[in-house]
């Protein structure tokens, strides 16, 4: 199955300031999912940002905050899946895409939760690899595999930006390629 831009939206799951420096690689990771959406905004792409237990993990990192803009309105959630939450199914709905790409922490918990319900209910889930992680490698890596096994594809940033961008003749294609040097 391929990505494609009229079908796809992404969500940045919880990349909140108190959890974040006790992620694996947690600085390799904000780069990514800062590039993930700065790319999503080139291929205008929707994008909705959810923020775990606000008054414990805080807010979304400010860099992160930063490259979201206008985009950062974040749900916060205490569920753990973000389809727990009706806000976030009701963006879905009305936003009537069907490919959910997932970034964000932890791999073992929230984005795991949230891919195994997307499929639940019929999306389909494509997990962006190196823009997602967990305390312990060990974890992502398990969350990964389960994930794979659940039918969610596996990906990664640089593939996905330019699988949405599909060829080189669109307007998209050199700030993409700009993007990921």
């Amino acid at each position: 199955m391929k990505i494609r831009r009229d079908n796809a939206l992404a969500v940045v799951v919880d990349a909140q300031e108190r959890l974040f420096p006790h992620i694996h690689e947690h600085t390799e990771l904000a780069g990514n999912i800062e590039k993930f959406i700065i790319g999503m905004q080139i291929l205008n792409l929707p994008i909705i940002v959810t923020e775990q237990y606000v008054k414990g993990l805080g807010q979304t990192l400010p860099v992160l905050q930063k490259a979201l803009s206008d985009y950062y309105s974040p749900m916060e959630k205490m569920t753990f899946s973000c389809c727990g939450e009706q806000e976030f199914i009701d963006s879905l709905e009305n936003l009537g895409r069907r490919q959910i790409l997932l970034v964000g922490i932890e791999a073992h918990i929230c984005v795991l939760q949230t891919a195994l319900d997307l499929r639940e209910k019929n999306y389909r889930p494509i997990i962006i690899e190196d823009c997602v992680s967990s305390r312990k490698p060990n974890d992502k890596r398990l969350a990964i595999e389960r994930m794979r096994r659940s039918g969610c594809i596996i990906t990664t940033l640089e593939s996905v930006l330019f699988e949405l961008c599909g060829t080189a003749a669109t307007p998209a294609f050199k700030p993409i390629s700009q993007l990921i040097k």
